[in-house]
């Protein structure tokens, strides 16, 4: 393939990158926002989904437009088709972080339940498992996402017990209901966005070794 494809797919590799941090920030930000009920940070994430989209839409555009030129083979093929995979599943991880921000405005100035029970611990590992994934597809390195399908084991294993933790304080107190509903759709992001991740992570392994892996 001639060096003018691999100038494009470097810049085009360095944009979807950028993509892919502007989505993860939105979902850790969303989350500094429930926890510390800062409004105005949640208003700050949803105003990024019009960049989030107008990104999604570019790049999306541009990776078809490389195939379609270039029609490239092995392993520069498998390079595009792991951007585009990138590029959408960051699309969803920031939609989730609107979603959850869009909560923040429901539950203002609410007491919290429970310390928000196990919630914030999930969303540090889920985002731990995103910024490998991203990483793993920067560099290259397919390391940097071995035992992500534990991880992923463990994510979903705490989102089940959330969610009987809120079903106890529902019982319990009726007065919780409307915000236990709101931290279990919570969770239910938060396992969706590790479930990307591992998406991710499986498209950065085909990408290197051109085997296909299923990570769940």
């Amino acid at each position: 393939m001639s060096d003018k494809f691999h100038d494009e797919i470097g810049l085009m590799k360095s944009d979807v990158i950028e993509m892919a941090h502007l989505a993860r920030d939105m979902l850790s930000d969303s989350m500094k926002a429930l926890v510390t009920d800062d409004e105005t940070l949640a208003a700050e994430v949803k105003a990024r989904k019009s960049e989030l989209n107008d990104r999604h839409a570019t790049m999306e555009e541009h990776i078809f437009q490389m195939i379609a030129i270039y029609q490239p083979v092995a392993k520069d093929m498998r390079s595009l088709a792991c951007a585009l995979q990138v590029v959408n599943d960051s699309m969803r991880i920031g939609r989730y972080g609107k979603d959850i921000a869009n909560t923040v405005r429901e539950i203002f100035e609410q007491p919290v339940i429970g310390n928000f029970i196990s919630i914030p611990h999930m969303s540090e590992l889920v985002i731990s498992m995103i910024d490998d994934a991203i990483l793993s597809y920067e560099q290259e390195d397919i390391g940097l996402i071995e035992g992500m399908s534990k991880r992923d084991d463990v994510v979903d294993s705490l989102r089940a017990s959330i969610f009987r933790e809120c079903l106890t304080y529902m019982m319990e107190d009726p007065g919780t209901i409307s915000r236990c509903i709101y931290y279990v759709m919570i969770v239910r992001y938060l396992e969706r966005c590790a479930d990307h991740a591992c998406k991710i992570a499986e498209k950065v392994y085909y990408m290197q070794t051109g085997e296909r892996i299923e990570i769940k």
